[in-house]
């Protein structure tokens, strides 16, 4: 019961966070509108993101894009719960990453359904010359997730799959 309530906390704590910090930019900025934070490489700016992860399918058919992201992030969300009821009750890691992706998943869903849209607002750019597209919490924490499975699959005990020969 121990990995269902580190689940439902950091997921919990994910969406909380995420959902919070989006209603601030929300409600205090206009589309578009830009505070500086470190000059030349981070502002906070208020975007409307129609597509997924990092503007991904945003130039997409508009009735793909709502159907699309109408049925994938609930498919992914039982999909997540699915391996969770497969990981070990010691397994916190893992668990953790699991947390981190469905309460990602879940924020950026919550956004589709009241607006047609995510909100991002966290803008790195490098002196106005290189540009990594504004993301979100939610963007953060799905991509913390995946990133702890993959060094969890990389640092993985290969087995042996040759023939023992006696």
């Amino acid at each position: 019961m121990k990995k269902y309530l580190i689940f439902t906390s950091l997921a919990g704590a994910t969406i909380a966070l995420d959902q919070w910090s989006k209603l601030l930019i929300y409600t205090q900025f206009t589309l578009g509108e830009s505070i500086t934070v470190l000059e030349n490489y981070f502002n906070i700016t208020f975007v409307r993101n129609f597509g997924a992860a990092f503007g991904f399918l945003a130039e997409s058919h508009p009735e793909f894009r709502t159907y699309f992201f109408l049925l994938i992030p609930p498919l992914a969300m039982l999909l997540v719960v699915g391996i969770l009821r497969g990981v070990a009750m010691t397994d916190k890691l893992q668990t953790i990453a699991l947390s981190l992706i469905f309460g990602g998943a879940l924020g950026n869903y919550i956004d589709r359904l009241r607006f047609g849209f995510v909100v991002d607002f966290l803008d790195f750019h490098f002196q106005g010359k290189y540009s990594w597209p504004a993301f979100n919490v939610a963007d953060m924490a799905i991509v913390i997730g995946i990133a702890i499975l993959a060094l969890l699959i990389k640092n993985e005990p290969k087995k042996n799959n040759s023939a023992v020969t006696s």
